[in-house]
């Protein structure tokens, strides 16, 4: 896998226009595009449609992060499936029913293409974050956890924080671990807690990054930005 094919940029835009320019900036930068739920939920499925029409080349990431009955989940893969995305979301914390079901039919409905991550705990939670929602485990250990559930559950991958890389890349070798929170040596952290740099991610066990801001708002220009941050994935490989 080349350095650019591990650089998932976040389409964290409010519509379609944004979304065209920003991709059409980065092709030939990066990888993949991420559309999370701000752009879905605001162009619906034609958003995807008409990226994958004018980018081929990029691979579409559905970040939408599923968390349903199972039943609910199937059908959301199957509509995902018909949208020739690569990766689409589910939480982990649905429990392994749930993501079984993803699983299977991910490979009913795509013939094997569409891969199902599991997210194990947001990177903007921290201890505190997770106290405050019930849980009585750490975020590392509760990412521990599910990221073994993923496993058993024959996921194509796992999103995490950086920081919990070097207890689950031993334990997930076959997978793809997705890590998001990426922010360049001196960026802003904006919301995210639990962040890492590229290279540190890299070294770390993360088979792709996801970097949103930091290229979205460069103000040296988004492909400088992307580009350094393939250089450094480079360096770190």
């Amino acid at each position: 896998m080349s350095p650019k094919a591990r650089l998932i940029v976040a389409l964290d835009v409010p519509d379609r226009a944004a979304a065209l320019a920003l991709a059409s900036e980065l092709a030939g930068h990066v990888g993949m595009l991420k559309i999370g739920l701000e752009l879905f939920v605001a162009e619906g499925p034609a958003i995807v449609r008409e990226l994958r029409e004018r980018h081929p080349e990029l691979e579409v990431f559905l970040d939408l992060k599923l968390h349903d009955i199972p039943n609910t989940m199937r059908g959301a893969i199957r509509s995902a499936a018909k949208l020739d995305v690569r990766l689409i979301t589910v939480h982990a914390g649905s429990g392994a029913a749930h993501l079984q079901a993803c699983v299977e039919q991910a490979a009913e409905a795509s013939a094997g293409k569409l891969g199902v991550l599991a997210v194990t705990v947001l990177t903007s939670q921290d201890l505190l974050a997770c106290r405050q929602a019930g849980h009585t485990r750490t975020p590392a250990e509760l990412v521990k956890i599910r990221a073994q559930l993923a496993a058993e559950a024959g996921c194509a991958g796992l999103v995490c924080s950086g920081q919990e890389l070097e207890v689950i890349a031993p334990l997930t070798p076959e997978l793809f671990r997705v890590v998001p929170g990426i922010r360049p040596s001196g960026a802003a952290l904006g919301d995210q807690k639990r962040v890492m740099t590229p290279a540190q991610a890299i070294r770390a066990g993360a088979t792709h990054l996801v970097v949103g801001r930091p290229i979205r708002d460069a103000e040296g220009g988004r492909p400088q930005a992307a580009d350094a941050i393939v250089e450094e994935i480079a360096t770190a490989l």
